[in-house]
């Protein structure tokens, strides 16, 4: 929830995230699941969510320590600015 803060997601879209990454924890079977497997979960399911959000949870959970290891992470995510992405939906 720290991530999305004022970020413009409606709760709806944030529940159903949520309860999509409890179905696939409950799918997998297991009595044990570990922290990466449900970080990295929960990493996919904002980046389909919100790209803010989803570079605000991924500096935490990859322990980004430079402004280097945010524009390494950008790059190799391949996010595309605001601007650029707004441009792709209209067309």
């Amino acid at each position: 929830m720290i991530a999305l803060q004022k970020r413009p997601v409606e709760t709806d879209r944030v529940e159903q995230m949520i309860s999509g990454v409890v179905r696939q924890l409950e799918s997998i079977g297991q009595a044990d699941i570990t922290s990466d497997q449900i970080g990295t979960l929960v990493m996919e399911g904002l980046a389909r969510l919100d790209d803010v959000a989803y570079v605000r949870y991924a500096s935490v959970y990859k322990d980004f320590r430079a402004t280097q290891d945010f524009e390494t992470f950008i790059e190799s995510e391949k996010l595309q600015p605001d601007m650029e992405q707004s441009d792709k939906e209209e067309e």
